[in-house]
């Protein structure tokens, strides 16, 4: 068999391949208190060229976040490694899908080395799904930990980790290198993945997040949902009991978006009203942190989220101890 490669007339790739033929969604008008303002403060810029400069990827661009002036200008971002191009192709994610290339040996150092220059005292790291690993990708995050920590010891690490589905022993070597926060999240309500995260499985996302805290209880662990795409509201409640019989520590809960009219469309727009009644809710439940409102993410106020959540737990222990 010969392939021939046509180097000369073939066409950029779509950024969503798996989507270009599907009808084109309702794009909703948004709320005045979705809106946000374009960034071109300075500290945009110099991390902006930070990142440039060490050729990283973050997911703040990947993912169009609306939070990207406000993070970056406070020197905060969210480096995506292992490439820009996921294996899956969730209906709501804007990040590339296709096959990605192989992994850049040099991205651990490039990393620490941003972190180092941008001075973080708190660094998000999260990447594409990598289903063509044989361990998903766990090696090259244990491996971007201990450069980080090897750069900036004094630098808490936080993951945002894919599912690692049918990757046997891949959460051990994640666990093992101590990230200080293991995120996972699980996007939305069980009713809801096979038409926005197909290539997921709930109850596997509640157990992975389960047996971090079973292999190290010292561990903060994390979750996040989106809403908006059409859950009843008793299932993002049923979902807090979920995620915290999994012992989980923080949950975020934010407005979908919708990167293009090719993706998931959004049903409504949850009211600030809602997105507060949720946190009361969910504080109720047990958490120790909660996030709750139309323009949360799961990197956003990261470093101060941490600081608080550490706090949570220490009261927590003390009145436990004074019981």
């Amino acid at each position: 068999m010969v392939t021939i490669l046509d180097t000369v007339s073939a066409r950029p790739r779509p950024r969503h391949p798996e989507k270009a033929h599907r009808p084109d969604q309702e794009v909703l008008r948004k709320p005045e208190w979705i809106r946000v303002k374009a960034p071109t403060s300075r500290g945009y810029m110099e991390t902006r060229e930070i990142v440039k400069s060490n050729k990283l990827v973050t997911v703040c661009e990947e993912a169009g976040c609306p939070n990207i002036g406000e993070c970056w200008d406070k020197k905060h971002a969210t480096f995506m490694i292992m490439g820009e191009i996921c294996t899956r192709a969730c209906a709501f994610c804007n990040v590339a899908t296709g096959i990605p290339g192989p992994l850049d040996p040099q991205e651990p150092a490039s990393v620490a080395k941003a972190v180092r220059e941008m001075q973080l005292s708190h660094i998000v790291i999260t990447s594409v799904d990598r289903d063509d690993l044989d361990d998903g990708g766990a090696q090259h995050f244990a491996d971007v930990i201990r450069a980080i920590r090897e750069a900036m010891p004094a630098t808490t690490i936080e993951i945002l980790t894919p599912d690692f589905l049918r990757k046997e022993g891949a959460l051990e070597i994640v666990v093992a290198a101590k990230p200080d926060v293991f995120n996972h999240n699980l996007e939305t309500v069980p009713s809801k993945y096979l038409t926005v995260r197909p290539g997921a499985r709930y109850f596997h996302s509640i157990r992975l997040l389960q047996r971090v805290k079973e292999m190290d209880p010292s561990m903060f662990t994390k979750s996040g949902i989106m809403v908006g795409l059409g859950e009843e509201r008793n299932e993002v409640l049923q979902l807090m009991d979920d995620l915290r019989t999994a012992d989980v520590d923080f949950i975020t809960i934010g407005q979908y978006l919708q990167p293009t009219r090719k993706h998931h469309p959004v049903k409504r727009f949850v009211t600030p009203e809602e997105f507060k009644s949720y946190e009361t809710i969910a504080y109720t439940k047990g958490f120790l942190m909660v996030s709750s409102s139309p323009l949360t993410r799961s990197s956003h106020h990261a470093g101060e989220d941490f600081a608080r959540l550490r706090a949570a737990r220490e009261e927590r222990f003390a009145q436990a101890r004074t019981a």
